[in-house]
């Protein structure tokens, strides 16, 4: 059984390692002189569910190919964030683009994602499983989705600060175990 040349990377790049959502549709018209002529403007939302996210945006005649488009220029534009036992953010972050603002909030397991629109999408696309976020200002969804992005990419992990600072992980994170221990014998005392 002889393979066709060049066919075993085609089929290596089919495989569905990136998840897409359709945020928004826009049907935009342009006036001429025998009428009207209309075409499509796609948002989606790209992502592999580990920590790497995309948006992109297309225009074309027909709705297949916007979309097509939009989720080629999504995978172009991925961007990693670091992600705290692969369920929320490790810290809360503030995100704006333009007059697009919103606020992200790390949550505790089993909180799911609270956060509305363009905004979930990008969670979901992402792989975050816990997350309370809000959205101020513009409910442009292009805005929102810029918004949270610029947030996200502000967001580091304790190894990338410690790294940066030249540091241990574990000089950078609180201690925690020695606190919980003084505080009964201070109730008792009290």
């Amino acid at each position: 059984m002889a393979r066709e040349p060049g066919r075993g990377r085609r089929d290596r790049d089919e495989a569905p390692e990136f998840q897409d959502r359709l945020v928004a549709i826009n049907r935009v018209s342009k006036t001429v002189k025998g009428g009207k002529r209309f075409g499509f403007a796609a948002l989606v939302v790209v992502g592999d569910q580990k920590g790497r996210v995309g948006f992109g945006k297309g225009k074309a005649k027909e709705v297949p190919e916007a979309i097509r488009k939009a989720t080629e220029q999504a995978k172009r534009q991925m961007v990693r964030v670091p992600l705290r036992e692969g369920r929320t953010l490790h810290h809360d972050v503030n995100g704006r683009h333009g007059a697009g603002k919103v606020v992200m909030r790390t949550a505790p397991q089993g909180t799911g994602i609270i956060a509305g629109g363009p905004m979930r999408a990008v969670f979901e696309m992402l792989g975050v499983q816990d997350v309370v976020a809000k959205s101020i200002g513009s409910q442009n969804p292009y805005n929102m989705i810029r918004a949270t992005l610029n947030g996200l990419s502000k967001e580091a992990s304790p190894r990338m600060v410690a790294q940066r600072r030249g540091k241990k992980v574990a000089d950078i994170l609180p201690k925690t175990d020695a606190p919980a221990a003084d505080a009964p014998a201070e109730q008792a005392e009290a």
